[in-house]
């Protein structure tokens, strides 16, 4: 038997309280934690979280326990049972830990539940226990794990038939709002926690044509039996990750309609893409997954050149489905996806890593970004998704409308995903040639190359015209927008007390060559004082001009010449130009 149990026992001081009850325990039994989790590329050490590590039989008396490494424990001698007990210390409010106050408590069980090494494949049962104390009465718990005694969303003991379906199912308690919707003949339940004022109807329904449009797009039947949006509702935030029948998510108390707001807001239609890419994860990683995470090694890095497909084509999908449910028209999605692409075509970094690279590195580059990542690094999501646009359009145009990027989502389900196989380096190309019965080392040539995808020709040809444009200030994300400025900084910025903070600064432009760097704080431009107007101080003057600059780097004053520079073309605007062709693609 193994068996966990886990209870708030100070909401105050963030603090979980974990045992674990294994029988017929030998001599050098030992106990881990993940290093990581999966879906998330960084090795987060969860283990320095734990307090208090001990080991006892039933009744009390000690059994001897040494610490094998940062993460792993060992018995030094036999018992019957013998019972191992610690406490978590909570206190990251995000999708990957473990957070605990007086409002509510998650957790990943993969930063709190100990495996049992070498019995990571028997069934595990855990028990959830309600803090203590009146104010707490009214705590209920969500979580897709199955009830082995548990009433659904209340206290009690819940099972797994294995340690990594155990940690595969985080836990909220607290005091949440629940609304409810079938998709595929599969309940689905949304679970926000936090203040809100949002409209639980309008996002069940917006949530529903996703879901059956993505379980129709698999075959039909979903793959699992009820799933959960689990959902952090905070003043500012953005985050989700997949399991396999939930997801975890923040987002920004703003972006969630109210009753009040009729019209689709940026911020509703980010949320909807953030679910709709957690939800594809279903199929597109949680089971259609590298052969290298068959099993998965959470002890330490688990490298793969694959990220691009997993995490890529996922993200070509979120916006796109958004657009194929029929939450937001075919501008709106345009929109969509050209503030996807600036987002590449804005970093210098894409000359300098390939898309296999990025997957390859996420572990120590995309996952630790600095203020020099868009000089250095080409995200595997961004970039990724511009690929996978690149594949689908070729498959619809090579074909005359008859095969797409659907057909290789669902051949690579039904030959890996059903099957339990995982995909190899060569797994995608080979199939995109079956699809298009041709050697396809041209296309997939790109993941390891710097060059830019040949995108302008083939939506061209589909009827979409992309045009790259100079941005018209420190806040354009690309699309549509207002004429482009002229001149620009040559960095991003946000406004502070007396000046602006330079954020990130664009390898070659105006900030760069005059000496600016992320962190600093810029107060005087030309004799004059700085705010966040900035943009608007910098468009009164001509491209050639010589500007005194002054500024701050920590405490000490800086004085350099900005040369203003034109702007950079580095903006996508996608428009239709020929409604017949854009219907082979939308």
């Amino acid at each position: 038997m193994i068996h966990y149990q886990i209870q708030p026992v100070d909401p105050l001081a963030h603090l979980f309280a974990v045992s674990l009850t294994l029988d017929n325990a030998q001599a050098g039994q030992q106990f881990t934690l993940p290093a990581w989790l999966p879906g998330s590329y960084m090795v987060r050490d969860f283990a320095r979280h734990l307090i208090g590590v001990r080991a006892q039989r039933p009744g009390g008396a000690p059994v001897a326990l040494v610490q094998l490494d940062k993460q792993t424990w060992a018995l030094e001698e036999d018992a019957a049972e013998v019972e191992l007990h610690y406490q978590v210390y909570a206190w990251d409010l995000s999708v990957r830990g473990a957070h605990l106050d007086q409002t509510h408590g998650f957790f990943n069980g993969s930063s709190t539940f100990l495996a049992v090494v070498g019995q990571e494949d028997k069934p595990v049962t855990v028990t959830l226990l309600a803090p203590e104390g009146e104010e707490y009465a009214q705590w209920r718990v969500a979580t897709a794990m199955s009830e082995a005694g548990a009433e659904r969303y209340g206290f009690g003991t819940y099972r797994a038939d294995s340690y990594d379906e155990l940690i595969d199912h985080p836990v909220e308690m607290g005091t949440f709002t629940l609304a409810s919707f079938e998709a595929g003949g599969v309940p689905h339940d949304l679970v926000l926690t936090g203040r809100h004022l949002a409209d639980t109807d309008r996002i069940c329904a917006d949530l529903k044509k996703i879901c059956e449009y993505q379980i129709n797009l698999f075959g039909g039947k979903a793959p699992y039996d009820r799933y959960l949006f689990m959902t952090q509702v905070v003043g500012s935030g953005f985050g989700g990750l997949e399991h396999r029948a939930s997801t975890a998510l923040v987002c920004g108390r703003g972006d969630l309609p109210s009753i009040t707001e009729p019209a689709m807001s940026d911020g509703y239609r980010t949320f909807l893409s953030l679910c709709s890419h957690e939800y594809f994860h279903n199929w597109n990683v949680k089971r259609i997954k590298p052969a290298g995470f068959l099993p998965y090694d959470l002890s330490q890095e688990s490298y793969t050149r694959q990220l691009w497909a997993y995490e890529g084509i996922t993200s070509y999908y979120d916006d796109l489905l958004v657009y194929r449910s029929g939450c937001v028209d075919r501008d709106t999605y345009l929109q969509m996806l050209a503030e996807g692409m600036t987002r590449v075509t804005r970093g210098s970094g894409r000359f300098k890593q390939s898309l296999r690279d990025s997957s390859f590195n996420a572990w120590t580059k995309f996952y630790k970004q600095d203020e020099n990542a868009q000089n250095a690094i080409v995200s595997y999501y961004t970039k990724g998704a511009m690929f996978a646009l690149m594949l689908d359009l070729t498959l619809r145009l090579e074909s005359g409308g008859k095969r797409s990027i659907d057909d290789l989502m669902q051949m690579l389900w039904q030959r890996f995903g059903e099957v339990g196989i995982g995909t190899e380096e060569d797994s995608h190309q080979a199939l995109v040639a079956e699809l298009l019965g041709r050697d396809v080392s041209d296309l997939f040539a790109y993941l390891d190359s710097t060059e830019d995808l040949p995108l302008e020709a083939l939506l061209a040809q589909v009827g979409v015209e992309l045009r790259l444009r100079g941005a018209n200030g420190n806040a354009d994300k690309g699309g549509q927008g207002k004429p482009p400025l002229a001149v620009a900084l040559g960095a991003r910025y946000k406004a502070v007390d007396f000046g602006v903070r330079i954020e990130t600064v664009a390898e070659g432009g105006s900030a760069h060559h005059a000496g600016l760097a992320a962190g600093d704080r810029l107060v005087a431009l030309d004799g004059l004082a700085v705010d966040g107007s900035l943009d608007q101080q910098l468009a009164r003057y001509p491209e050639g001009s010589e500007l005194n600059l002054h500024w701050f780097r920590r405490d000490e004053m800086m004085s350099g010449t900005l040369e203003l520079r034109a702007t950079a073309k580095d903006t996508v605007t996608l428009s239709t130009v020929n409604s017949e062709k854009v219907g082979l693609w939308l």
